[in-house]
């Protein structure tokens, strides 16, 4: 019984799905928050190819942005944007495709971005990370909304699927 638990245990990993709902450089601290997070988790040892990152990422060479190439954090913090792998960028950043690569539904984010889904299993752990404006009961996406009803259904169908062990969806939005 001991092996077994160890065994699962080890078979077990860490996914990450990290969102930025808005565009423009007026919305910096939303992508810069994504990047930050991302090299985080890299940083405490998460897999990068277990995590996908959805940016509209046009902050980083924006006209505005007196460090052409560079997002930072904090004040006279590291670059965050160094180094990043962005899945899903652009017209891309939908609630249809968030909702897709949750499910892992592949053949929908055929020549989408990278086409990356969630492969999580039962015997997983999910971070989910989405940072934008909000409202009641509302998240913003780039040029949509999406809506409580649709988010807390593939929630439910990521449950319903097996999709994790356990799930910690951080949500930081008005």
């Amino acid at each position: 019984l001991l092996l077994s638990l160890l065994a699962m245990s080890i078979c077990a990993e860490n996914y990450a799905v990290l969102v930025a709902g808005s565009k423009d450089f007026v919305n910096y601290r939303h992508q810069s928050n994504v990047y930050h997070t991302y090299q985080v988790l890299v940083q405490k040892g998460m897999k990068p190819e277990n995590i996908i990152v959805m940016a509209y990422d046009d902050i980083a060479n924006n006209s505005r942005n007196p460090f052409k190439g560079k997002v930072f954090n904090k004040p006279n913090g590291p670059d965050v944007y160094e180094g990043i792998k962005i899945d899903y960028t652009g017209a891309d950043v939908t609630p249809t495709n968030f909702v897709n690569v949750l499910l892992g539904d592949a053949e929908a984010m055929k020549e989408i971005g990278t086409g990356r889904v969630l492969e999580s299993t039962e015997e997983d752990n999910v971070f989910l990370l989405f940072d934008d404006h909000g409202g009641d009961n509302v998240i913003s996406f780039p040029k949509s909304l999406m809506y409580q009803n649709d988010l807390n259904a593939a929630l439910q169908k990521m449950y319903d699927n097996k999709k994790y062990k356990q799930l910690v969806f951080y949500m930081e939005a008005c």
